[in-house]
């Protein structure tokens, strides 16, 4: 009896595993898992054999699973991924030549960097070939060149001699464009004989030039990259086609050869349809197209300008319908899947994903051994790569029932076109120069005076809309919620899984108090880094799945000595056991006096803490806190250094800009972090030793709208009013023009400081130059300070935005994740390139794999996970790399620090040190890097 007819995969036992899989497998994450090669997956399906429908009832499940996988592949009526759909109706179609011809066609724009070069090749040669042969559907009686050629040869004749079919091939080559059809139309259609001079010269000369010339020349570089491939790209001498043909060398060049399997194979091709010779001889045909397409889907050479030179973002995948084996076509199939197996092991990976869906004969699965599994072995194949073919077989059942639906992979797609791109490569002299006529204006003196990071100060504006701090808050906390049942249900079947304690401040209640905290982004950071590992410990037993519970400690982390306390007594009552069961902290991302009690409170019950954006190097306390960022004493050496050194401050009318030469340094001396870095900062910029950069100088303020000064200098001026302070401001910059602020309090009082100065219409100059800590990344960029064209602001951070073209691939995979998780929310993000989500995600990531080096020794309570981190973790994370060292818990060796420059555009970046990819070092990185 037929099946209910259903469009979607069908729900096997492990299907599910194998659907999630397979849109990773094809656009990854992580684009070095295309590197991988993939074995061929035979999906078996299983017939109706007593039915008198057997053959309508298998077609119709081949075409349910296949096209569940094609519609995958396509969207808005355009495919997403390079794919081809191959279902051959007849035994002597051949498969490569399909396959190539269908991956070229739609090619997902702005995406795919493969050209397809050979194969389009070897498909004119074989269709030569063939038609020498009389071998049926190739046009054989009376062959034509291809379309928009040149008429000179037909397929028919092409094959007679090497002259004939390099001729024929270049007609193909000239069929499919570029520069090759352009010279061929400027020489027109030749000089008839007998035309007199002009028509000698015409044949002479200007077709030599246009016709003769470039044809040789085109085929001596297709010999050498078949034959007798280039030195500079191959490891031997012998191009893919020289090795297939066992070419061992001299002058023979790539038509010669190809004339020669011709002569070899015309007369199989000529025997009866179904002659095991015939078979053989077009055996030899399939392969080599197969082998001229993995040639061409190998990796690709990747080069910055060369427009058609880009990595792959998708792997190619080529679906194969296999008819019933009692229809025409199914021996096709068979057949390129003998070829294709053996030629995959000669060329080089990755090349495609290849899934054949049918009934396969006994002879076929002989020959090739695939390995059998379920679909949830194959599933792991499809995350981990393999050699052998796989076997998976389908029951009956499933196909009665709805299956399951195939998501879309969303592949990363290019900027830019690369004909744009060529465009933007041939203007590139122009552009440098004009680039080099704005960032580099000279004085009369003809000494540079260019601004770091841009010496224009435009209008400001808005780069955001509507803000809902409530509203995304709590989505964040449902996103986490989410992964905590998640990690439940796996404790529940047996699995191991840990909580982890996240402390923060407390929530925001208002728009404003959004600006003010970074607690969104960083309970952002946290969800998507729980989300990945609790997906990836779903399939990988070596990974522990984490829960978080988010404790809030008050406002301004008051309470964060009390909650950490609590969290003591709970640890030493045993009361926290199974899935809830404490492996560590997480948070404190402010340094303050109450959070460095907690810490030691913490300490004292020997439970281990990860911070987060906490940078005070007081906040080092004990042996059991790790922080996830470099320290106030480094961040203020980079900075000062930065100002002392470089063109920063923003000369009068617009003439570039100069190096700081006084300071003043805004602290609010009651907070742990404003009074640390404040005095760090100082210290660095009033002292140059070792360079010829003469000493700043620096004046000290105290600012707290508050009102609380603590025990600060009673010499040091204090200010509680914001217009005070502006006043003061005005002062030093009226005394000393190259004057540049550094703001070391918090960005509320910030924000108002900002505003008195613009009531002061900044002073009545163009331009005021501030430079402040890592507190402020969280307020730069949500539009709290448009339309103040005057402020030249820049600020520490801990991840290069993702414009800046040197971010690693770990933060390109995180900036989209991040993407995606805020899509669906109302209104506009206003932290796409805030570092607090990234250094969340990233301190969560140090826990969680000292977690799971804990679990490989057989335990994973938090004396264990305290020895994991003693021991040394590292990885490529969100920020960069991430490496502590074995046995210190200072924070990861030259740790990503950036310095940034907001503009109405979004941040710019003035300054990168350390590790943002494996194997920066500060020491190596000049001024202001290097100590």
């Amino acid at each position: 009896m037929p099946d209910e007819v259903f469009s979607d995969f069908p729900d096997d036992g492990g299907a599910d595993d194998f659907v999630r899989e397979y849109p990773l497998a094809i656009a990854p994450a992580q684009t070095e898992h295309l590197s991988l090669r993939m074995p061929v997956f035979l999906l078996q399906v299983p017939g109706d054999p007593d039915g008198p429908d057997a053959v309508s009832v298998h077609q119709a499940r081949v075409k349910r699973v296949v096209m569940a996988l094609r519609e995958s592949h396509e969207g808005q009526g355009e495919k997403l991924v390079p794919y081809a759909l191959v279902h051959p109706t007849s035994d002597d179609d051949l498969v490569g030549e399909a396959a190539a011809r269908d991956l070229a066609f739609g090619v997902p724009p702005r995406m795919t960097p493969d050209r397809f070069r050979d194969a389009a090749l070897m498909q004119d040669l074989v269709t030569a070939v063939k038609a020498q042969a009389g071998a049926p559907g190739d046009g054989a009686a009376g062959g034509s060149a291809p379309a928009d050629g040149p008429p000179q040869v037909t397929a028919a004749t092409a094959a007679d001699s090497p002259g004939n079919l390099r001729d024929y091939a270049y007609q193909g080559r000239v069929a499919r464009g570029g520069i090759a059809k352009t010279l061929w139309s400027l020489g027109g259609k030749g000089a008839p004989d007998g035309a007199g001079l002009g028509g000698w010269l015409l044949r002479t000369f200007w077709l030599s030039l246009l016709h003769t010339l470039p044809r040789w020349w085109w085929a001596r570089r297709v010999t050498r990259r078949l034959i007798r491939r280039p030195r500079q790209r191959a490891q031997g001498r012998r191009g893919w086609l020289g090795r297939e043909l066992n070419v061992t060398g001299g002058r023979e060049d790539l038509f010669q050869v190809m004339a020669d399997v011709a002569t070899r194979q015309t007369s199989r091709l000529g025997l009866p349809a179904g002659h095991r010779q015939r078979e053989e001889g077009t055996a030899v045909l399939e392969q080599l197209l197969t082998l001229a397409l993995l040639a061409d889907l190998a990796q690709p050479l990747v080069g910055s300008l060369l427009p058609k030179r880009r990595r792959r973002t998708a792997r190619p995948v080529l679906l194969l319908q296999v008819p019933h084996p009692e229809e025409p076509g199914a021996r096709t199939v068979e057949r390129f899947l003998r070829v294709y197996v053996q030629a995959q092991a000669q060329a080089p990976a990755p090349g495609p994903l290849v899934i054949a869906v049918g009934s396969f004969s006994t002879a076929l699965l002989d020959e090739l051994g695939p390995e059998p599994m379920g679909f949830t072995q194959a599933s792991k194949v499809l995350r981990q790569g393999g050699e052998k073919p796989v076997l998976v077989t389908f029951h009956a059942e499933p196909f009665g029932r709805p299956g399951l639906p195939i998501r879309k992979p969303t592949a990363r797609r290019f900027r830019r076109g690369w004909r744009s791109q060529t465009v933007l490569a041939t203007s590139l002299p122009v552009l440098l120069i004009a680039a080099l006529i704005v960032e580099f204006p000279l004085r009369a003196d003809g000494s540079d005076t260019s601004c770091v990071a841009g010496g224009s100060t435009p209008p400001g504006r808005a780069l955001h809309g509507e803000v809902h701090p409530v509203e995304w808050y709590r989505s964040a906390q449902r996103a986490v919620e989410a992964e905590n049942r998640r990690a439940e249900a796996l404790a529940a079947r047996g699995r191991p899984v840990r909580t982890i304690v996240y402390f923060t401040s407390e929530g925001p209640q208002t728009n404003a108090g959004t600006l003010f905290d970074g607690i969104v982004p960083e309970l952002r950071g946290i969800a998507l880094w729980q989300r990945r590992l609790n997906s990836e410990a779903f399939s990988d037993d070596s990974r522990v799945p984490l829960r978080v519970e988010v404790r809030s400690t008050g406002r301004g982390f008051a309470r964060a000595p009390q909650e950490a306390q609590r969290l003591a007594d709970e640890v030493r009552s045993g009361s926290r056991t199974g899935a809830r069961e404490i492996s560590g902290v997480l948070g404190f991302a402010q340094s303050r006096d109450s959070t460095r009690k907690a810490l030691r409170i913490l300490a004292q019950a020997r439970i281990p803490a990860v911070g987060t954006t906490a940078t005070a190097d007081e906040m080092q306390v004990g042996d059991y806190y790790w922080p996830t960022t470099p320290v106030n004493s480094t961040e203020a050496r980079v900075v000062a250094s930065l100002a002392r050194n470089k063109r920063l401050v923003a000369r009068s009318n617009g003439a570039g800009c100069s190096a700081a030469q006084h300071a003043i340094v805004v602290q609010s001396s009651a907070d742990l972090y404003s009074r640390s870095i404040a005095v760090q900062f100082m210290s660095n910029f009033t002292s140059n030793a070792g360079t010829d950069v003469p000493n700043g100088t620096a004046e000290l303020v105290n600012f707290s709208q508050e009102g609380d000064f603590g025990t600060g200098d009673p010499g040091v001026a204090r200010y509680a009013r914001p217009r005070d302070l502006a006043d003061r401001v005005c002062e030093s910059l009226d005394a000393e023009s190259r004057t540049v602020v550094y703001w070391a309090g918090r960005t509320r009082d910030f924000a108002a400081f900002v505003d008195a100065l613009d009531a002061r219409d900044a002073c009545g100059r163009e331009a005021v130059t501030v430079l402040a800590g890592n507190e402020l990344t969280n307020v730069a960029q949500t539009g709290e300070f448009e339309g103040r064209g005057w402020l030249r602001l820049y600020y520490a951070a801990h991840r290069l935005p993702d414009a800046d073209t040197r971010i690693s691939r770990q933060t390109d995979r995180f900036v989209n994740a991040y993407n995606t998780f805020v899509a669906g929310e109302r209104g506009e993000d206003p932290w796409h390139d805030d570092g607090q989500a990234a250094v969340a995600y990233d301190a969560l990531h140090v826990l969680s794999q000292a977690v799971d080096l804990a679990r490989a020794d057989n335990s994973v309570g938090m004396s264990a996970v305290t020895t994991a981190l003693r021991s040394g973790v590292a990885f490529d994370g969100a920020t960069g790399w991430v490496e502590y060292a074995s046995g210190s818990n200072a924070p990861p060796k030259d740790k990503t620090l950036v310095v940034l420059r907001l503009t109405p555009k979004g941040p710019r970046t003035a300054v990168v040190c350390g590790a943002y990819v494996k194997g920066g070092r500060y020491a190596a990185q000049g001024t202001p890097c290097s100590p």
